[in-house]
């Protein structure tokens, strides 16, 4: 696949074809988070490999699809699936999903995925907004060459989380009667699981919660000047300890 503009842009001219009305919000999910786009009245429904330049979802949980269509009056486009650095992919590659997004005139974009816990007040099940994040994948999706019409050379990340959609995602939460956390996610490359030497490190520098995805994407929906939402659905809790072999 082309990892520049005009790779982004035959794919773009191919989803237009299939739609007649842009989306202004886009949706991400990851693993098993599917079914958060039930409600969404659809109008158009792409595999990603009939996407010109498309990457292919290969994790399980990820059908690799991408929809658009209405929810709540708003028009959305999801994508089920996204791309990871352990399978292989390159940071570009990975947020090819967030040029999409940008080059079809999204201005928010929610991004989830599921994630393991590190703070010991959470449990499976929790909802962690995500307010900030540690890059420890090691890499960037802005290495190389900038495209300036994509955003500038050194994008400022210290709201890399929008603070107003972060308050409106709690007050819908404590709306909804849903108990929603808000913590610091770990991006690390995957795709072994963590060490508890690891687990006591990622909890020494403040990390909440961690996972094998998000960082690359909201570093490049940042550069983009793309409001970022991101939600972790926490599967299980980290005590280094008393740790228990994944099964």
């Amino acid at each position: 696949m082309q990892n520049n503009r005009s790779g982004v842009l035959e794919s773009v001219n191919f989803i237009k074809t299939r739609s007649d009305s842009l989306p202004t919000i886009g949706l991400l999910t990851g693993t098993g988070l599917g079914a958060s786009a039930s409600s969404l009245k659809v109008d158009a429904s792409l595999a990603y490999k009939d996407i010109p330049g498309c990457p292919t979802a290969t994790v399980e949980g990820h059908p690799g699809r991408l929809l658009i269509g209405t929810l709540k009056g708003k028009r959305v486009i999801v994508m089920l699936g996204r791309f990871h650095l352990y399978e292989g992919y390159s940071p570009r590659e990975v947020t090819f999903p967030i040029r999409i997004f940008l080059e079809l005139g999204v201005r928010l974009i929610i991004l989830s995925n599921a994630a393991g816990g590190l703070n010991s007040t959470y449990k499976p099940g929790d909802i962690m907004i995500i307010k900030d994040h540690v890059n420890l994948t090691g890499t960037n999706p802005l290495i190389g060459p900038n495209e300036d019409r994509w955003g500038v050379r050194f994008p400022d990340m210290v709201q890399a989380y929008d603070s107003k959609v972060i308050d409106l995602a709690q007050t819908a939460a404590t709306e909804a009667g849903i108990s929603a956390q808000q913590g610091v996610y770990a991006g690390l490359a995957g795709p072994v699981l963590e060490t508890p030497a690891e687990v006591r490190f990622l909890q020494t520098i403040g990390a909440d919660a961690v996972g094998f995805s998000t960082v690359q994407e909201v570093i490049a929906a940042v550069h983009a000047r793309i409001k970022v939402l991101g939600l972790s659905a926490i599967t299980n809790v980290h005590h280094p300890d008393a740790p228990v072999a994944a099964k």
